[in-house]
């Protein structure tokens, strides 16, 4: 059995895929906002939280909760704001937290890490920060491989690219996950909204519903195994005229198709915008619910996106749980690894590990 830490653990995406191996073993995960690691041990009862600031984890205090316990996998990425191509771009204190990750790595001289972030990581300083990262860890006598992953290339109904960065003592016998999914022969088609939500009852602005739609018959959903009470299913209330604007948006159509006598004055393209019914989402932040800051408004039902709907465009089973207020319950969703991903990377690890 390999032992596991969760660094900047979120609500626990990235463990997600490690948790479904008996292999793994999930002994510790660190998160600094309280809320945030209220919902990963709600999902992850078994694992050691330490709700702290990363800065705060000293080699005493990870040798204390570890008991002794060796750790041979590190896996985590740090808050991706600074690196997001959405965000300033600032090379702040939080652009430089893969240091703490290295001294982590440092104290625990694990056999193997994952890294993961943003595809504005490759871009960030003109592409010296990610070569500076690839350096630190090489110091510690990692050899490293990296590579761009898709979330939509592995089963999840959305756009979402990641850069994943593998490092292994000695030899790395890592190899990234062949796609799944695509439009290349003798892959499962990408699946489509209509298929990853379109269970879910019709619901206007301000609406919600405790019940499925009966009957549903896609791998995907099978997946996210509805069982029980559907929850996390209530649309945001909006005023009228963003009603309105939603309503006069056909499939796929942003702010620049609708008539001039109602187009938003502000605004990038993609945002008071309608996802297509029979594509897969593009990339959901923490403000899938918010039409005015993204592409997030409902296809077929024209409102913006409930909890549960951008849940499963994350790739969330039903059962899993968010905590907090509504605002806090995207934030854990938008930010997160996506976990079919997660069972993806988790795979070809145990593949790696599993190799003398």
């Amino acid at each position: 059995m390999y032992n596991v830490i969760d660094l900047f653990a979120g609500v626990g995406g990235l463990s997600y895929g490690f948790s479904k191996l008996p292999e793994f073993n999930i002994i510790a995960a660190n998160e600094i906002e309280k809320d945030i690691s209220i919902a990963y041990t709600l999902n992850h009862p078994n694992v050691k939280m330490m709700n702290c600031d990363i800065n705060d984890l000293t080699k005493e205090k990870l040798i204390d909760v570890l008991e002794g316990q060796t750790i041979d996998l590190v896996v985590g990425g740090p808050p991706c704001q600074s690196y997001s191509t959405l965000g300033k771009r600032q090379m702040d204190e939080r652009a430089n937290l893969f240091m703490q990750y290295k001294r982590v790595l440092e104290i625990l001289k694990p056999r193997a890490f994952v890294f993961e972030n943003v595809v504005g990581l490759l871009s960030m300083d003109k592409g010296r920060l990610f070569i500076k990262i690839q350096e630190e860890f090489a110091e510690l006598g990692y050899i490293l491989k990296y590579k761009l992953l898709d979330a939509v290339d592995y089963g999840v109904p959305q756009h979402r690219e990641r850069v994943i960065l593998v490092g292994f003592k000695d030899n790395n016998p890592f190899v990234f996950p062949p796609k799944t999914h695509g439009e290349e022969p003798g892959l499962k088609p990408f699946v489509k909204l209509r298929e990853a939500i379109g269970d879910l009852p019709v619901l206007k602005s301000g609406e919600a519903s405790t019940d499925y739609i009966p009957n549903p018959d896609s791998d995907f959903l099978k997946f996210v195994c509805r069982d029980g009470e559907l929850t996390e299913h209530a649309a945001p209330k909006n005023g009228a005229h963003l009603i309105r604007i939603m309503e006069t948006l056909k499939d796929g159509e942003s702010k620049d198709d609708l008539p001039e006598d109602i187009r938003p004055k502000s605004g990038y393209g993609n945002t008071y915008a309608k996802l297509w019914w029979d594509k897969p989402s593009t990339t959901i932040t923490r403000n899938f619910a918010c039409p005015s800051s993204s592409r997030c408004i409902h296809p077929r039902d024209s409102r913006a996106m409930s909890i549960r709907e951008g849940a499963r465009l994350q790739s969330f089973p039903d059962d899993y749980i968010f905590y907090g207020a509504d605002g806090m319950k995207r934030l854990e969703i938008g930010n997160a690894v996506p976990p079919l991903l997660s069972v993806a990377i988790a795979n070809q690890m145990l593949i790696a590990m599993n190799e003398e």
